[in-house]
């Protein structure tokens, strides 16, 4: 080997292996309780661990989360944002390394050069020139500019990895979430229907004893009155019903239409107290805190590569090719021609440009710490609020049911007073207007219990330690 091109390659291996300026990154230091606030003790499993198949165990609610998966517009837009800064990620690595282009030239001319590169008049001979060449280019990355550009395309890459994962998880449970909401719009549905059956039931009676002259025309009127609220609740909550079904299909990628229902509400089984693992793991395993971080290790190297345009860029530009008049001259060698020249650039006065891209780069950083430790605390909240919602849901749902069975009791007793005289009709409203209400009440609170399951994985970031493969599995058909 020759003394010249060792010595290049000691040059160019020493330039690669330097340090590149700006600050390193280090994870900014942010408030980790030993345990979330709702927590009875600190405990090292979660329900995080488990895969959203585990977790949610009705069997139509999975085939809706797998279509979802499969044709969802918004995991589409983010499998194509991936791809995209996959794409930069190796555009701006490229500059890392020398470029090769090629050129070509033919061209036939019958006049010499005039003034300040303009033709001048006929020469005496036509002539001819061809050329072929290859050139290189390479910069030199001394001050690590190239190299901080490319830390910032890949963890740009990273964070919309981790934007696609947490797509998939708010996915899953807005699916979850609009499917259990509907399980409670069938059962209040059903309660409207049940109620405005009592009533109807109730104003035949009074309706009857009326024309018998047995009962007033007060109580007759009051029952109708009851009747008539009980039946205007019905349409409406048809159209709730309709309204969420329409929302589920837009989850699903399709048009709206009906929707499948799988296991009633009632049976969906719910967990007083689940595991919530430690707040420390919440770093590593939310996807959107993930994201927040790798944002924040890109914009601490942008500001490395900021800096570095402070200073001077070197360039290496050798050119080899043939040129002639002749065009077998190109293939016999006897053309040859070749250049090698380095280039030295750097800013001498722009006005403030590059400082004020500098300064710009650090104001970044500082908003992207902000939003990060902004992403932690929410975090701490969210999964504070689903874990006393589980636990306090569960004391409520006791109460609530007692509550409905012993007003179911009251309007069978009144009903059966009234029929044998020993009542009047108040006492029978009275007590149909406490048991239907009531049994509304009951829905809602386990309705909030499934929701605050759901909304406690994802705040959890349910399913972290699945790969990308295993979510696109369960997408296929």
């Amino acid at each position: 080997m020759r003394p010249r091109a060792s010595a290049w390659i000691v040059v160019a291996a020493a330039v690669l292996a330097g340090c590149a300026i700006g600050p390193d990154y280090k994870r900014p230091a942010v408030m980790e309780p030993q345990t979330f606030r709702g927590q009875a003790t600190a405990e090292a499993a979660s329900l995080a661990d488990a895969a959203w198949w585990e977790v949610f165990q009705d069997p139509v609610l999975k085939e809706l989360i797998r279509e979802a998966l499969r044709n969802n517009y918004d995991v589409r837009i983010a499998a194509a944002r991936v791809q995209e800064a996959r794409a930069g990620f190796v555009a701006t690595r490229s500059d890392q390394f020398p470029s090769l282009d090629y050129s070509g030239a033919a061209g036939r001319s019958n006049a010499t050069p005039g003034l300040v590169g303009s033709l001048g008049p006929q020469a005496p001979t036509t002539s001819n020139f061809y050329s072929l060449t290859l050139a290189m280019s390479w910069e030199l990355d001394i001050w690590g500019r190239i190299r901080r550009a490319t830390e910032a395309a890949r963890a740009t890459l990273l964070a919309t990895e981790d934007a696609r994962r947490g797509v998939w998880l708010t996915l899953v449970s807005d699916l979850a979430q609009a499917y259990f909401e509907l399980l409670a719009l069938d059962v209040q549905l059903q309660i409207a229907r049940n109620s405005t059956d009592a009533y109807q039931r109730t104003y035949d009676l009074f309706l009857d004893r009326f024309q018998l002259g047995v009962a007033s025309k007060l109580e007759t009127a009051r029952a109708e009155g009851a009747l008539g609220g009980a039946q205007a609740t019905i349409p409406q909550f048809e159209s709730n019903i309709v309204a969420k079904e329409n929302q589920i299909a837009i989850l699903l990628g399709k048009s709206p239409g009906p929707i499948l229902r799988g296991t009633p509400m009632y049976e969906q089984p719910v967990v007083p107290v689940v595991p919530a693992g430690l707040p420390s793991t919440l770093l590593t395993r939310r996807p959107d805190l993930r994201q927040a971080e790798q944002q924040l290790v890109s914009a601490n190297a942008r500001i490395g590569a900021a800096k570095a345009e402070f200073f001077p860029k070197f360039n290496l530009t050798p050119l080899i090719g043939t040129a002639s008049p002749e065009f077998s001259a190109l293939t016999g060698g006897s053309a040859t021609i070749w250049a090698v020249a380095g280039t030295l650039t750097g800013p001498l006065f722009n006005a403030g440009r590059t400082l004020g891209n500098y300064r710009a780069t650090v104001a970044q950083w500082d908003q992207a710490k902000l939003l990060y430790e902004q992403a932690v605390l929410t975090a701490l909240r969210e999964v504070s609020d689903a874990l006393t919602a589980l636990s306090k849901l569960s004391e409520a749902e006791t109460g609530q049911d007692r509550s409905v069975k012993a007003l179911a009791d009251a309007v069978d007793r009144a009903t059966d007073r009234y029929r044998q005289g020993l009542a009047n009709y108040f006492e029978v409203l009275e007590a149909q207007q406490q048991l239907y209400p009531a049994q509304n009440t009951l829905a809602q609170i386990r309705r909030d219990r499934l929701l605050s399951h759901v909304r406690l994985y994802r705040a959890l970031g349910g399913g972290w330690s699945l790969t990308d493969a295993q979510w696109q599995d369960q997408a296929q058909p």
